[in-house]
């Protein structure tokens, strides 16, 4: 049976408190039960995965940061000393990385919470055409799909996806544009340091791309605009809705794959709850669009699955609420 809104209202109603009383709270407590389907929910044990991939369109001078960043944040990741890996420590959050298509992977030992599942050494440009074909699209998907249902399987009930990828603001505000008809000025923001006028040829990029589609948004149209981690992670969110775990959504490019995870596999936008609204322009029309509202908004725009994490406890409360929470007919031994 599935569980409606106002079925968990009802039972927050009746706990002992005044009804409504822990306002936004309680809101939050709604979309943690819609999203695993009962009054019941649980935010522990979580995992974090974040997927990693290179962008072809980085050549087109679309950011002011190499591509070797890429590899080097990677690596930085893998140590745990980047800001994702001290939040996830300091939460409670097992992560994993996973190369989808980097140009190069870190050197030395791989260590176990790395997979090494490159579709390519990075797309191609999506500027000149298609970002990966057909074949490569529903590989990076199927790599994501795999990482959600063995964490499920693993007893994994609250899914994070992080990503790390030079490039990746412009694929995002390229599936953005396409996906939910708002214009590529407003879909095209500075990503992780573009100035004024990069941004404004980055807009150009964003624009031609989408326009080269004639309106198509199938599956052969998102791969020609996508990014593999991008994929990645819309499979991730589809199999793992579909196997019943929360989705914590971080920022603009993981919600440019929650786009494609919908708009695929429709009904996968139940399982989300938006941990923040990002500084990227387009990110609020993507959540508007998925119809989700962010538990913050604090101008955040480094993405690894940061935003999420530091909202992750507000949903631990809206957790505790729902499960721990004794009734009013309980309180008055009714």
């Amino acid at each position: 049976m599935t569980i409606t809104p106002q079925q968990v209202k009802s039972h927050l109603d009746s706990l002992a408190k005044p009804p409504g009383s822990l306002g936004r709270l309680e809101a939050l407590a709604v979309e943690l039960a819609i999203a695993q389907n009962t009054l019941t929910p649980l935010t522990r044990p979580r995992r974090l995965v974040l997927f990693a991939g290179d962008h072809g369109v980085v050549a087109k001078g679309v950011t002011p940061w190499p591509q070797a960043v890429t590899t080097a944040m990677v690596a930085t990741i893998l140590s745990g000393r980047a800001a994702s890996t001290a939040l996830a420590a300091a939460h409670g959050v097992d992560v994993r990385v996973v190369d989808a298509g980097m140009a190069q992977p870190p050197a030395g030992p791989v260590p176990p919470h790395f997979r090494s599942a490159p579709i390519a050494p990075g797309t191609a440009d999506l500027a000149a055409g298609q970002a990966m074909d057909i074949s490569q699209f529903e590989a990076a998907w199927s790599l994501g799909a795999d990482e959600a249902q063995a964490a499920v399987s693993a007893g994994y009930r609250l899914l994070i996806a992080g990503e790390m990828g030079i490039g990746n603001t412009t694929a995002s505000a390229c599936l953005t544009h396409a996906l939910t008809g708002v214009d590529a000025d407003t879909a095209t923001g500075s990503g992780a340091g573009a100035d004024a006028e990069m941004r404004l040829h980055k807009r150009a990029i964003v624009e031609q791309a989408v326009a080269r589609l004639g309106g198509a948004r199938c599956k052969a149209a998102l791969a020609a605009i996508a990014g593999f981690e991008i994929v990645a992670i819309a499979g991730f969110y589809a199999a793992g809705a579909a196997a019943g775990a929360a989705l914590l959504l971080d920022g603009y490019v993981t919600t440019a794959a929650a786009l494609i995870a919908e708009a695929l596999a429709p009904s996968t936008a139940r399982a989300m709850i938006a941990g923040h609204r990002s500084a990227e322009p387009g990110h609020r029309a993507a959540l508007a669009h998925l119809n989700l509202t962010p538990i913050l908004d604090w101008q955040m725009r480094l993405g690894e699955g940061t935003g999420a994490l530091t909202a992750l406890p507000l949903l631990d409360s809206a957790a505790a609420l729902l499960r721990d929470v004794a009734t009013l007919e309980e309180v008055l031994g009714q």
